[in-house]
């Protein structure tokens, strides 16, 4: 069996501790001891079987991009079990919301991920629908979704963009929506857009899981382990459980 990892994130070095740290305590959760490098996720991941990992960050600020895309793009030279995903900001303008996808294309990203509760933006804020506008279908886009305790990634946001712009490929993240997922209803009939399983299974009520993956399609679903916050072992038993 082919286990491919889809939603894992990546950090420099000399930041890696810092920026895990961070999301701990954003989430207020605890770590589970791993930092976020490249060797780190790579050890942890095949200790689990997994042969291929999506990486990605985030830029919180517009200035970040470039450089945020240059280290991913160093990091899939060095580990050819990468795929990787680049990073756009909303306050991009157009040109260089272009520029920037088109340049990440030829540097061989496969897909954009965005986290609008960090980079605090409304997944259908006028912002954000520019780069909806220039990306069309040649990439697709995975968003942080959900979060009971901020609004802007809310499950109706996405599913409003994914019925007007139908040439784009959505991934909701956590089921759909992390911390909101009775609102997954919203996405039922939505074509265009697919799910991951990571940072939700522990929290889920039982049989909730299972009954998204039944409304939604199974074929619809990526497994993945949002590391550095969770154990791949752990997060592959968890989904073959289910």
């Amino acid at each position: 069996m082919v286990i491919i990892d889809t939603h894992a994130h990546i950090y420099p070095e000399k930041i890696a501790e810092k920026a895990t740290k961070a999301i701990g305590d954003f989430y207020d959760i605890t770590m589970q001891n791993h930092i976020g490098t490249c060797a780190n996720l790579i050890n942890n991941g095949k200790k689990a079987g997994i042969s291929k990992f999506v990486v990605h960050s985030c830029a919180t600020k517009k200035e970040q991009v470039t450089h945020i895309n240059d280290f991913i793009k160093s990091e899939l030279d060095k580990y050819p079990e990468f795929i990787g995903y680049m990073t756009l900001h909303e306050d991009l303008t157009e040109e260089e919301i272009e520029s920037e996808v088109s340049r990440c294309i030829k540097l061989g990203f496969k897909g954009i991920k965005l986290h609008p509760d960090f980079q605090k933006f409304n997944i259908n804020s006028v912002q954000a629908e520019k780069i909806y506008n220039i990306v069309e279908d040649r990439l697709p886009i995975l968003f942080h979704t959900g979060d009971d305790r901020v609004d802007y990634s809310r499950p109706f946001r996405l599913a409003e963009m994914a019925k007007k712009y139908k040439k784009v490929r959505f991934i909701a993240a956590h089921f759909g929506g992390y911390r909101r997922w009775d609102e997954a209803t919203v996405y039922k009939g939505l074509s265009n857009v697919y799910f991951d399983t990571c940072s939700s299974l522990p929290f889920m009520r039982k049989g909730m899981a299972e009954d998204i993956i039944s409304m939604l399609g199974a074929e619809r679903f990526f497994f993945g382990t949002d590391f550095p916050m969770w154990d791949a072992e752990e997060e592959i038993e968890r989904v073959l459980e289910l």
